[in-house]
């Protein structure tokens, strides 16, 4: 346990690196590209990438993930994963050829025509990537996830902002993403050469894997992604355009504090699918140290937004202060459940998930629906906190069949957690009262409450979870796992100094 722990760690680090340079790199791009575009521009390009993601989501076999699980891939394996996945991008690059035409005249413009046209040539892009990255995540070796993943970001944002800056265009949006998925693809034959050849001799083995995962990824896309097209039609580009600028902004606190370790156990948990105390403990402590990072993160922002927004993005976003105040408030409190995908991979309860991704689909359908009609962009956001919390729900008592541990004893694990983000939200609330400019809208005065309020959270919080902390007597949990951890760095630093040859 403590190998798989520490390589786990290591691997966490090196994922959230790279989260840390797609976080900053994505806000920024969305910051500049909002002073430089429209929301409507926005909204555009935001009703083709929802109906690209859920595309490749329908077509989503998850080959990755199975060459991870599987105990002993061959060659054989890796060549199957390119030809499948190759086949997948052809068969999702006709399909938004088809459409292009229907879709551009159901939405009345014939903008979404090229823009469709766009999105097979990025699939044929994303299909060529070396499927060989799988062997590195195996090995719980996740560099190569921030070389691939920081370059991608990179080239995208430069792309974008130049395309932006020249000829203010919508254009500017597709054209990044396209540049950043060339980068991933030849950088992912650098960092392992593999020449890959076309067959379909193992295609059984990974299929009995993948084949729920990717119908359970297909669901969930369309789950996410559904409201955006719906947005579009019902509210037009520019409520749209806030609505999903909002979105996007208001899931990095979270995504870029769960995804690393998300994403590192899912090796870890598979290694000890067959010893079930060690799972559950592993899955414990990884649960109450990802709540501990996002909850504080999400709520924090959710409680600085409109400063942050009014700041960064100018008067003109304003709408877009709600939508990040909702969103990233119950996007924080999802966290307490988002080990459960990483979980039920790791035991191959692939059925499982998607059983649940189906579940969830027809209860926020409905709900979502209605919300558009009852309250349009307000409707909808509430929609979402409703369905947010029923999805989280569910999620926890797919943790209880598959571990036998109490959803009461899920959430009261992160007791000292939500203790301390509640302290850390009202303090920081209060700052922002106390500071609010009296010339309000002029950069400096905002620029003084963000920082005030920001300033107070990072005291606010951190404080609070170690007085908990040593109030219930220093007991095991993310406090002890944090210290041991930078005691730990710190002191393999040290050795990495003193052993350094003089001179």
């Amino acid at each position: 346990m403590i190998g798989i722990g520490g390589r786990i760690a290591k691997g966490a680090a090196w994922i959230a690196a790279s989260r840390v340079v797609i976080s900053v790199l994505g806000f920024v791009n969305v910051l500049v590209l909002a002073r430089l575009l429209t929301p409507e521009d926005f909204g555009l390009v935001a009703i083709v990438m929802a109906a690209s993601a859920i595309m490749m989501a329908a077509t989503e076999l998850s080959l990755s993930q199975a060459l991870v699980q599987h105990r002993d891939p061959e060659e054989a394996h890796y060549h199957t994963a390119f030809t499948i996945n190759l086949l997948r991008a052809v068969i999702v690059a006709a399909i938004a050829v088809a459409l292009s035409g229907p879709v551009a005249a159901a939405y009345g413009d014939a903008r979404l025509g090229p823009l469709f046209l766009s999105i097979g040539f990025s699939a044929l892009i994303v299909g060529g990537i070396n499927p060989r990255l799988a062997l590195m995540s195996r090995d719980l070796v996740f560099w190569q996830d921030f070389a691939t993943r920081a370059s991608d970001k990179l080239v995208a944002v430069v792309t974008s902002i130049a395309v932006a800056a020249i000829w203010q265009s919508y254009w500017a949006l597709v054209i990044g993403v396209v540049a950043g998925q060339v980068c991933a693809l030849v950088v992912s034959y650098v960092i392992i050469p593999f020449r890959p050849r076309l067959s379909l001799s193992r295609w059984r083995d990974l299929m009995s894997f993948s084949i729920w995962v990717g119908l359970g990824q297909a669901v969930n896309t369309i789950n996410w992604r559904f409201d955006q097209l719906l947005a579009g039609y019902m509210l037009g580009n520019a409520q749209l355009g806030y609505y999903s600028v909002g979105d996007r902004l208001a899931v990095l606190p979270t995504r870029e504090a769960t995804q690393p370790l998300a994403q590192a156990v899912f090796p870890g948990f598979a290694r000890l699918a067959d010893d079930p105390p060690r799972l559950r403990a592993a899955y414990r402590r990884a649960q109450t140290a990802l709540s501990a990072v996002a909850l504080p993160a999400g709520v924090g922002f959710a409680v600085t937004a409109e400063p942050l927004v009014l700041l960064a993005m100018g008067e003109d976003w304003r709408p877009v202060i709600p939508v990040i105040q909702i969103l990233a408030s119950i996007f924080a409190v999802q966290t307490l459940a988002t080990p459960v995908q990483p979980l039920a991979m790791g035991l191959g309860a692939t059925r499982a998930l998607f059983n649940r991704s189906v579940l969830t689909l027809a209860i926020r359908v409905p709900i979502t629906v209605f919300g558009l009609l009852a309250g349009g962009l307000m409707g909808l956001l509430w929609a979402r906190c409703a369905t947010g919390l029923i999805g989280m729900a569910i999620n926890m008592h797919l943790v209880t069949r598959l571990m036998a541990v109490p959803v009461l004893r899920q959430v009261t694990g992160n007791a000292r957690t939500l203790a301390a983000t509640a302290a850390m939200a009202a303090a920081t609330h209060g700052a922002g009262q106390a500071l609010t400019p009296g010339d309000a809208g002029t950069w400096p005065a905002l620029l003084l409450q963000a920082g005030g309020m920001i300033a107070t959270g990072a005291l606010v919080y951190p404080a609070a979870m170690l007085g908990l902390w040593f109030a219930a007597g220093r007991p095991d949990g993310p406090e002890r796992d944090m210290i041991h951890f930078g005691g730990a760095s710190l002191a393999a630093a040290r050795l990495r100094l003193t052993a350094r040859p003089a001179g």
